[in-house]
């Protein structure tokens, strides 16, 4: 019996050790891993000074030069040369040139990025720059609208975005999805700012662009189908839907006396400090869909919300829609529930311009 006790006892001891060791390792894989992190982050600034300072010295060794057109031509091909023999492929002439080119874009701006970032100027490589990384910069250099390329620039920088994030937002033309219901103050605060959120209606896109999905853009696509794919897909539809969105259910049941009701889908914006409820439609908006998303923000802000929380907002996502049917409808609940469009493509510019122009037909018919 001694013998047995002592061989429970050791057991004990065995499983109080690996518990030990298991928390020890994941502190200590926590530390290596935040180390690596912050080693590659270093590495990408680095970068990005060094690209900087060679796009400096290319374009001063260009000045000096008599025939320009021919002579940076022939500058950059040779460096190009000797640079891949030494350092290899990435030294190519294409990436040189983006040197050349990045330190022209931004030398030129270098004042309003000063202001911005609010660190001195005075450095010689690009200290005054949002910390991002080179494949982030050959990215914003294709866009030429300064106040688009100064939105991406701090929602990527102040939402962490990787490289392929930030091709995404610019694809899928995020700043002027944001930007087109704005006056023009506002689109200078959008481009200084970024995306601000103080109100409702700063946290709803139109239309969604849900092209991560792989759906096609069918009239036999059914409800069910679509919410699966979102959930499925659910770190890209929190990054479609924008900053402060925390996913809550799917299906949540709402009970009226011995009626169930499910609402779609269940967000909780950690922003504004409000429950979202989206409702999901494979087809234009009708009024008996705004209807019965009125009983269900009814129903939250009776029986749901805290005390201490803001009014619900709910958002009926559908292939279409008349905003002359949404305002009447609503009248002033339209500051609570709203309607969006949503397409599995990404937008061309000319396909937001139209829906500007419809959207400014119908506000002019309106007054």
């Amino acid at each position: 019996m001694k013998s047995q006790g002592n061989f429970n006892k050791q057991s004990k001891n065995k499983l109080i050790d690996n518990k030990r060791l298991d928390a020890l390792y994941y502190k200590v894989s926590g530390h290596i891993n935040n180390a690596r992190n912050n080693i590659q982050k270093s590495i990408d600034i680095e970068i990005v000074k060094t690209y900087w300072l060679i796009g400096k010295e290319i374009v001063e060794e260009e000045q000096q030069g008599l025939s320009r057109a021919k002579y940076g031509k022939a500058l950059i091909l040779g460096l190009g040369q000797k640079l891949k023999e030494q350092y290899g492929k990435g030294f190519s002439e294409t990436n040189i040139k983006n040197m050349r080119q990045f330190y022209l874009e931004y030398q030129a701006n270098r004042e309003n990025y000063s202001i911005r970032y609010a660190v001195r100027s005075e450095f010689e490589a690009p200290d005054f720059l949002p910390n991002l990384g080179w494949t982030h910069y050959r990215a914003l250099m294709r866009i030429d609208r300064l106040e688009a390329r100064a939105f991406y620039e701090i929602e990527a920088s102040r939402n962490h975005w990787s490289a392929r994030e930030l091709e995404r937002q610019i694809g899928s033309l995020l700043f002027d999805r944001l930007s087109k219901s704005k006056d023009k103050k506002g689109l200078m605060k959008l481009a200084n700012s970024g995306h601000e959120i103080a109100k409702p209606e700063d946290a709803i896109k139109d239309p969604l662009v849900l092209e991560f999905l792989g759906l096609p853009e069918s009239h036999r696509l059914v409800e069910s189908k679509l919410e699966e794919a979102l959930i499925n897909n659910l770190q890209q539809f929190l990054l479609e839907l924008g900053k402060g969105f925390a996913f809550i259910a799917r299906q949540k049941r709402l009970t009226l006396d011995s009626d169930h009701f499910y609402a779609d889908l269940v967000f909780y914006h950690v922003i504004l400090k409000c429950f979202v409820i989206i409702d999901l439609k494979t087809r234009k908006l009708n009024h008996a869909d705004l209807g019965q998303m009125l009983l269900y923000v009814n129903y939250f802000d009776q029986e749901v919300k805290a005390k201490d929380d803001n009014p619900t907002i709910g958002l009926v996502l559908c292939t279409d829609k008349s905003n002359t049917m949404v305002k009447y409808t609503l009248g002033e609940k339209g500051k609570q529930i709203f309607a969006s469009k949503y397409q599995f493509h990404l937008p061309t510019e000319a396909e937001l311009e139209k829906e500007i122009k419809r959207e400014v037909k119908a506000i002019k018919e309106q007054i």
